[in-house]
């Protein structure tokens, strides 16, 4: 059977279109059966490219979206398959990519997921091994023969043929939430995405802000816009941020109020908003629509899709009713007044203040004196590493080097440290998804997904600190590898003299980790956006 989701999204003239299925918990319940009675209906009715099946959104138990993928494929219509890494080790991802290689479960969107929430009594243990970034240059090696060591040396495995997507979420309120949006979208395209799905919103000129971004730094990808026919009941659970990373604002959930008035309990209006959007969405420039809802039947998202293509060559006339700005938010761009959506210059950022910290102010005269291979103390710590890694010395050296960093950053002892590439702040044991590239798509009006109201999100924190220092751009270009959770419960003091962690070839050790170290062809960014 023929990809007819990747193919749409090679046409040069194609428009993707996807419906999002909800898989549920149980096996054989009523939300399994309703999926594979959507599934058929999809597959007759011939208007969709691929069906998308989540992976345990909300961070609930469901039954795998990799199987009920191949349930989908059998009825004749391509499955897009989410691919949370929340709860897979890097080992249970290469597991889980192998099986759907083997099935032909090919098209995946890579996200970070949801945190977890209650299982088996009680919550279920937090993974998050890999995050997208890394994810995405595991399979693109996968695609191209993963090369493993064996009995007899170094080998490739067979290619796969993945096509793999990545998310942004472009619906932040802050200045420090939306640059670490769009330097992590950057990572992924330079990991090799294949294509990109935006979150969940309302404010059409977020969704023309993602285009405008990517043709400021020079990047080609297809974008699919998540496009989500709302109700009150769900509308209101997004406003009041209980489905994290989704924003509806109070002036649009005082509109669906409203509309659920009426005798059809909103219906209609909401079918029209979502056809308004599919119109301005494609008239824009986008490569497809990703079409979800609660309880949403086939038939709706036909007439979502007719309707939409009838509106489409008066697109523009619909834009200024879709202006449901978050207050207070910050636009990567300035406004066009004339169309309602954003001119190509960048808006300067100055919403967020950079913030000079006595721990950072020490941590970077520490680095400049001991830890940069240029410091007056680098030569001198580098050989007292040599001189007592595996001696009796090198425990208490250990020790101490933890009690101090457990002292500033709470430190975790991963052995593998992140500190100098991340503004001084340590992201494994501050923040809850351990993202060493930026941040998830969580975070609300700078609060981290799993604290809200109690903890800033960690990458808020580091553009904060990265901006007073003039370090914006570090953030921006370098992708960190994962931790070797070898070096776990060792001195990375001594693991970074002696290039054992992924600054091995900074420091002149003997191979650096893939991903380490910038290849020099980062896109730059243009005046005023580092």
């Amino acid at each position: 059977m023929s990809d007819a989701f990747r193919e749409s999204l090679r046409d040069p003239n194609g428009f993707t279109v996807s419906w999002e299925l909800v898989p549920g918990r149980g096996a054989r319940e009523k939300d399994q059966e309703a999926v594979i009675k959507a599934a058929e209906a999809a597959a007759k009715g011939g208007k969709l490219h691929a069906l998308t099946i989540t992976d345990n959104p909300g961070g609930t138990p469901a039954i795998s979206p990799f199987y009920l993928g191949t349930e989908v494929k059998k009825l004749g219509i391509e499955p897009l398959v989410h691919f949370a890494l929340k709860d897979k080790s890097r080992l249970m991802i290469e597991t889980e990519l192998y099986a759907m290689a083997r099935a032909d479960i090919n098209d995946l969107l890579v996200i970070t997921g949801d945190f977890p929430a209650g299982a088996f009594r009680g919550r279920s243990k937090p993974v998050f091994d890999l995050d997208p970034v890394q994810t995405i240059q595991l399979i693109k090696e996968m695609n191209a023969g993963l090369p493993v060591e064996g009995p007899k040396g170094m080998s490739a495995l067979k290619a796969t043929d993945f096509v793999v997507g990545a998310a942004v979420s472009p619906f932040k309120q802050t200045e420090a939430e939306l640059f670490g949006q769009y330097i992590k979208l950057e990572k992924k395209i330079k990991a090799g995405a294949d294509f990109l799905v935006t979150q969940l919103g309302y404010d059409i000129r977020k969704f023309h802000e993602v285009l405008q971004y990517l043709r400021a730094v020079g990047l080609n990808v297809p974008v699919i816009a998540s496009l989500y026919v709302l109700s009150y009941p769900v509308g209101r659970s997004m406003n009041a941020n209980q489905v994290p990373g989704c924003v509806v604002t109070d002036e649009l959930l005082k509109q669906l109020e409203a509309e659920r008035e009426a005798a059809d309990k909103g219906k209609g209006a909401r079918i029209l908003r979502a056809a308004k959007m599919y119109a301005m969405l494609k008239g824009m420039g986008y490569k497809g629509v990703h079409i979800g809802g609660y309880n949403l039947k086939y038939d709706e998202v036909e007439q979502v899709i007719v309707k939409g293509e009838e509106l489409v060559p008066n697109w523009q006339e619909y834009v200024r009713e879709f202006a449901f700005p978050q207050p207070g938010g910050f636009y990567m761009f300035e406004r066009d007044a004339a169309t309602g959506l954003n001119t190509a210059e960048f808006a300067p950022r100055n919403q967020t203040p950079g913030r000079k910290t006595f721990h950072g102010t020490t941590m970077r005269l520490l680095h400049h004196a001991m830890f940069d291979p240029k410091a007056p103390l680098f030569g001198a710590m580098k050989s007292l590493a040599k001189a007592i890694d595996g001696k009796a010395l090198e425990r208490p050296f250990s020790r101490m080097e933890h009690l101090v960093k457990l002292a500033t950053n709470d430190c975790m002892q991963c052995g593998d440290c992140a500190l100098f590439d991340i503004a001084y702040i340590c992201p494994m044991s501050q923040c809850p998804k351990n993202q060493r590239n930026g941040p998830c798509g969580g975070s609300r009006d700078g609060w981290c997904e799993v604290y809200p109201g109690k903890k800033k999100c960690f990458w808020v924190r580091s553009y904060e600190h990265a901006k007073a220092y003039g370090e914006t751009e570090q953030l921006r270009t370098k992708i960190l590898p994962p931790p070797n959770w070898e070096l776990h419960h060792t001195s990375s003091w001594l693991n970074y003299y002696l290039g054992r962690d992924h600054s091995a070839a900074l420091v002149g050790g003997p191979v650096a980790a893939a991903g380490a170290k910038s290849d020099g062809k980062e896109p730059k960014a243009p005046a005023g956006t580092a």
